[in-house]
């Protein structure tokens, strides 16, 4: 892959850009394997998931720059300065399609780009989902209510220009933070979800859901836990931080139960829309709940944990130890916490695991281990 902005170092975050693929994917699973080993020596590797080396990610971060006639979408130079990426190698082209629109009507609301180091401004980010058939999830990320009334005005329009946008929202962030969204969200459409279809099985995401980012690598990472669940053949499964549903709705059969477990009320709601979408999947329930401290009931045969990058934690790895589960399937986005999670459940062996490439043109991996007991708990 070649990219101007990084040959031009406005843009440095691609910083494997210059090794070939093949060889970023090996250094990949070298290091996965190395830091595991001294945790699950026996672990029998799968062939990684590769993804396209470019054109890759279904969801757009767009900082807000420049000014407000002439805004960038994309990210802030160490000056605070706007650096436009709509050109970005990395996005799906029917993302990448909408930037223009968007673009353009940025400048004619005329909200002004919020400037970091001066603390003022309106517009902090435009954040665009794009799914596989070619529809968008597009948020006004906003310092205030006070040009609400202008962007709901200006939907329609959009609309117009993009029919393939299904959800708008605004999101209010008044705070001078380093994140991306504040606790307001503002529906601006009727169509509040969109639909994510992965494989055969249809998601629903809102507008501060969590899906991978890589759409590809996704379907083959429920892929391979879905094969997993059913060679294992559980009549209980608990998926844990299940967000909205992936693992759970790809893990239900006829005749098995499934419950997911999830802290956002809204993925909750999302995740049971899927279900209620899909009358075959069997019997799955969604709860809100923490993942760490939560019991729900019937006990689970089987487990899938899919923590944050800072793991399941000692706590929930000493459930899951004593606990009936006879396998346990753990993605991880930190092979570091992963490992240090595993060292926590002896009564549990890691016995297969497939590194899943999320993020080419990166140093970070995901990978996804089956574990197996082999200790009855006392």
């Amino acid at each position: 892959m070649q990219c101007d902005h990084f040959d031009a170092g406005r843009c440095r975050s691609c910083t494997l850009i210059g090794v070939p693929y093949d060889k970023q994917l090996a250094d990949k699973e070298r290091r996965v394997a190395e830091v595991l080993a001294p945790v699950a020596p026996a672990l029998l590797w799968v062939d990684p998931a590769r993804s396209p080396s470019s054109h890759y990610r279904n969801k757009a971060k767009l900082v807000v720059g420049g000014t407000a006639g002439k805004p960038t979408l994309g990210i802030l130079d160490h000056r605070g300065r706007g650096i436009d990426l709509r050109d970005c190698g990395l996005y799906e082209p029917g993302l990448a399609a909408t930037f223009g629109a968007l673009h353009d009507l940025v400048a004619r609301l005329g909200l002004e780009p919020y400037d970091v180091p001066a603390r003022r401004g309106e517009l902090k980010y435009l954040l665009v989902t794009h799914s596989p058939a070619g529809e968008q999830l597009v948020r006004f990320v906003l310092r205030s209510q006070r040009h609400l009334d202008a962007v709901r005005a200006a939907i329609p329009a959009l609309l117009d220009e993009l029919p393939s946008v299904r959800v708008v929202t605004a999101n209010l962030h008044p705070e001078h933070k380093a994140v991306l969204e504040g606790d307001t969200e503002i529906a601006l459409t009727p169509q509040t979800t969109l639909p994510m279809t992965v494989g055969d099985v249809t998601l629903r995401l809102g507008p501060r859901s969590f899906f991978q980012t890589n759409t590809t690598v996704a379907a083959a990472l429920y892929r391979q836990a879905r094969d997993w669940v059913d060679a294992a053949a559980p009549t209980v499964v608990w998926d844990l931080y299940c967000g909205v549903g992936g693992f759970a709705l790809h893990a239900a059969a006829p005749g098995r139960t499934v419950v997911g477990v999830e802290t956002s009320a809204d993925a909750v709601a999302a995740a049971r829309g899927a279900v209620a979408a899909a009358p075959d999947a069997g019997y799955v329930e969604f709860v809100v709940g923490d993942a760490t401290t939560t019991t729900v009931e019937p006990a689970p045969d089987l487990v899938v944990v899919n923590p944050p990058r800072r793991g399941i934690g000692p706590d929930l790895a000493a459930w899951l130890d004593a606990s009936p589960a006879g396998h346990v399937i753990y993605s991880s986005c930190n092979v570091v916490t992963l490992a240090r999670d595993l060292a926590a459940m002896p009564s549990l062996r890691a016995v297969t695991g497939r590194v899943f490439d999320m993020f080419p043109q990166t140093p970070h991996t995901e990978v996804m281990v089956l574990l197996q007991r082999t200790a009855t708990p006392s």
